[in-house]
């Protein structure tokens, strides 16, 4: 077989089915980017969103994936602080100006010209990817690639929903209890707080995994909470879920949409949201939240509940993750070669 073939699960257009995509040459690194050779990458809901049509599709065939745990195999011009072989992560914000407003502020999540992997930037659904070097992490060592992989996006977004809640949150609720919330409830546990998980109703397995966690509650999320939250973090794609979480909270708590999609939020009495209660969305990351989030995830081990796949299985574990049909993290097993 041609050294130089490689393999990638391409989305021609929104609603089909992913295909194989045979490369017949390796991609080479241009200035400032890495040549990957994709260990695993994790299947974040977003994924679902761009392949559903849910997220504007970019107009061309595109490979999904933003979870990706890799060897770095080429270096382009000028990159530094990186060698042959070493390990690093890609998470989904793959590009940004540097120069606007929100950049200089600090704010590069917010950057209008951000470029996203898996979406407009191909992603790591694939034997090999391209990233800008700037915007790729070293991992902590303790974990597995398979492990590592839900990090860069269940567990960085999901810690910068959970910053947004504030210090003072002791109580929190967490609103669909898969890839982010497994992990998150282990930092909010490890901080000290006691954390309420919120599943799909009826959604047994979930709930168990959420108990073995250190959730203090779980149940459906068309149980009422068992106490007053002080933060409810919304990682289900539910607009629905926007009231019952208003509902949790106390006057003055905060609640937290945590998705880059979701469904429309129902009308509901001006009564839910007074008392100060605040009502934000969070939007990206920015390359200090990975800071951060991977600087605490290497202070003790976070229990990263996988279910594993193999590239070509792409589309099932979409399918999977669309329907419910695990708990925890899917992740690919790409065998780069």
């Amino acid at each position: 077989m041609d050294a130089e073939r490689w393999l990638a699960m391409e989305l021609s257009a929104p609603g089909k089915p992913l295909q194989a995509a045979w490369r017949e040459r390796l991609p080479q690194p241009g200035p400032g980017q890495l040549r990957i050779a994709v260990a695993c990458c994790g299947v974040c809901r977003t994924d679902l969103h761009i392949v559903d049509g849910e997220l504007p599709f970019p107009g061309r065939p595109l490979v999904p994936g933003h979870e990706i745990v890799g060897r770095v195999a080429a270096l382009g011009a000028g990159v530094q602080g990186f060698a042959i072989g070493q390990r690093v992560g890609v998470p989904w914000l793959g590009y940004t100006c540097g120069a606007c407003e929100d950049c200089r502020a600090g704010r590069e999540n917010l950057c209008p010209q951000a470029r996203f992997t898996g979406w407009q930037i191909d992603g790591g659904y694939a034997e090999q990817v391209l990233a800008d070097a700037r915007f790729a992490f070293a991992l902590p060592a303790r974990y597995t690639d398979e492990q590592a992989a839900p990090l860069l996006c269940a567990g960085l977004i999901g810690w910068r929903a959970y910053r947004m809640a504030g210090l003072a949150a002791r109580r929190i609720g967490l609103y669909g209890f898969g890839a982010a919330a497994h992990l998150l409830a282990q930092v909010a546990r490890h901080q000290g707080r006691e954390v309420y998980a919120f599943t799909r109703p009826g959604d047994a397995p979930a709930q168990a995994l959420a108990r073995e966690l250190g959730a203090a509650w779980a149940g459906g999320s068309d149980e009422p909470a068992p106490v007053e939250l002080d933060a409810a973090l919304l990682f289900a794609p539910a607009g629905s879920l926007v009231p019952l979480a208003l509902a949790a909270v106390r006057r003055g708590g905060t609640v937290v949409c945590a998705g880059i999609h979701m469904s429309d939020i129902p009308s509901f009495p001006y009564a839910l949201l007074w008392g100060e209660r605040r009502l934000v969305s969070v939007a990206n990351l920015t390359r200090e939240d990975g800071v951060q989030f991977l600087r605490v995830a290497g202070e003790f081990e976070l229990r990263v509940h996988s279910v594993p796949y193999a590239l070509a299985d792409a589309q099932r574990a979409l399918d999977d993750l669309r329907a419910g049909r695990f708990a925890g993290a899917a992740v690919l097993r790409v065998a780069a070669r």
